[in-house]
């Protein structure tokens, strides 16, 4: 299916490219999310003549994820986890469970843009996180994870 993008979509092309792309990825999240429209004639001469107050939005937006990113550099939240002996967790600590320490913190951040491309934090320590904030913004934040040794139980 050809479509063409409204905004900027990682790993497919910019505000304005004509693309293509499988019908399903089209109908089922490109254009509900509004990222993109058929590649119609019609579409395509409407694009045309809205062109540039797409790209003041996509400017603004751009602006205001570098924004975010420096208030977002160099941040640091402490997450505290029961664990066993020898640090490791008691389950794990996933991106929500990041996005809420920094949104407890006084920081803006959605589970949908913390990366964690080695899967969930499972032991105790310190870590750099990498927040994607735009397609072109990516900042780093630091997460300590902290033990909470269980308690033993007398019966």
């Amino acid at each position: 299916m050809q479509i063409i993008l409204l905004s900027k979509v990682e790993n497919l092309g910019s505000l304005g490219d004509v693309v293509n792309v499988r019908n399903g990825y089209a109908r089922n999240f490109l254009i509900p999310y509004g990222k993109a429209k058929a590649a119609t004639r019609s579409n395509v001469a409407e694009f045309a003549a809205l062109r540039a107050e797409l790209e003041k939005q996509a400017q603004s937006i751009l602006a205001a994820a570098h924004v975010r990113a420096k208030g977002l550099s160099g941040a640091a939240v402490s997450i505290t986890a029961k664990v066993g002996e020898e640090g490791k967790l008691f389950g794990s600590i996933g991106t929500a469970e990041i996005a809420d320490a920094l949104v407890a913190a006084g920081h803006h951040a959605e589970k949908r843009e913390v990366r964690l491309p080695e899967g969930p934090l499972r032991h105790v320590g310190t870590y750099e996180i990498t927040l994607h904030l735009h397609a072109d913004v990516n900042t780093t934040v630091n997460v300590t994870v902290v033990g909470e040794a269980e308690e033993a139980y007398a019966e």
